[in-house]
């Protein structure tokens, strides 16, 4: 246990410098720009990359973008009412499945287009529609053996937390642009945004109702991880490829987040308890608070600008088109149907 908090410790300790940073610049860089802690930590992270890249820092920077970043996600559900998730509606979770499906259709077609591997296109449209990394390595498992494999899960990896650090910056002025309001905003954030951690970045830098809108729309599509991963693992079988037995992880922290917004739901209706309640929902609130902007500064430490301007074009061009399809009928159902 010791020995692994010393591991820990001087990743830790870097990123929870870049918040700390990012909190004292705040209020400075606000009176000429108005530009949130969460995202002033991304910058500083961003900037300290090749500091960050020592292998001292490593463990400790992957275990708060992993761990830390699920656990404070996870304390964001102390936030949010299960009313709050009703009030979304059927037509938002239609809306985002339709999405989804559109977008990992789409992730087979540029792949064949580009004169990919299909099963890349299998990658980048999961990785896209649903979460990330860890959709990702889970599609990995019910693909067919073939070479590059290893390369293309890699580098799927890199584009979509590349491209959802853009998508973190440039979606909410983009979401002001359009004129949508705090509710649209936060599904169309929650909605397009590959990552838990560039989503949750995204949402409360807007404002907090937007990103309890974001998170809770995000981890819909989170829970949708395992019928997705089936369907592409019964594609590909149903062509006749042969893979391993599917691993599908199981999304611990959402469920923590639904469960702590039943709590919420139920402190609310028993005033009694809230003398006892309050004070504890405080404490873990705002350490919420510090693990997202812990979390979001070792996300920005990770990221090499240089890496991601090395990605081949092909690689990029499907990612960048999944992106932009998802981006596109989200956004778009938004603006028909808010």
């Amino acid at each position: 246990m010791l020995e692994t908090a010393r591991t820990l410790a001087p990743g830790a300790a870097l990123a929870a410098a870049v918040a700390i940073a990012a909190v004292l610049a705040a209020p400075l860089i606000g009176g000429v720009l108005p530009i949130p802690a969460m995202v002033i930590a991304l910058i500083i992270g961003i900037a300290l990359n090749r500091l960050a890249a020592r292998p001292a820092f490593q463990p400790g920077l992957t275990f708060c973008v992993k761990k830390l970043l699920r656990w404070a996600v996870a304390l964001l559900g102390l936030r949010i009412a299960l009313g709050d998730i009703v009030a979304l509606g059927l037509g938002t979770a239609v809306l985002v499945i339709a999405a989804m499906t559109l977008t990992v259709l789409s992730g087979f077609w540029f792949a064949r287009f580009f004169g990919q591997n299909e099963s890349y296109g299998a990658l980048a449209g999961a990785a896209t529609a649903v979460c990330g990394a860890s959709a990702t390595l889970a599609t990995a498992t019910v693909l067919p053996s073939y070479y590059g494999k290893e390369a293309d899960i890699a580098f799927v990896v890199v584009a979509v937390n590349a491209l959802s650090t853009v998508a973190m910056v440039l979606y909410p002025p983009l979401c002001a642009m359009l004129g949508f309001d705090d509710r649209v905003t936060g599904v169309m954030l929650g909605a397009t945004i590959h990552d838990v951690a560039q989503v949750v970045g995204a949402g409360y830098a807007v404002s907090e109702p937007v990103g309890n809108t974001a998170v809770i729309v995000k981890l819909f599509r989170v829970f949708l991880l395992l019928p997705v991963v089936l369907a592409i693992g019964w594609w590909f079988t149903r062509k006749g490829a042969e893979h391993g037995a599917a691993k599908v992880p199981v999304p611990v922290f959402a469920l923590v987040f639904l469960g702590l917004c039943v709590v919420n739901s139920l402190a609310a209706a028993a005033p009694a308890v809230a003398p006892v309640y309050g004070p504890v929902k405080a404490v873990l609130a705002e350490a919420s608070n510090w693990g997202l902007l812990i979390a979001i500064g070792a996300l920005g430490l990770g990221t090499s600008l240089t890496a991601i301007a090395r990605l081949g074009w092909r690689h990029v061009a499907t990612v960048t088109a999944t992106t932009l399809v998802i981006l596109a009928v989200a956004t778009g159902g938004l603006m028909l149907v808010p």
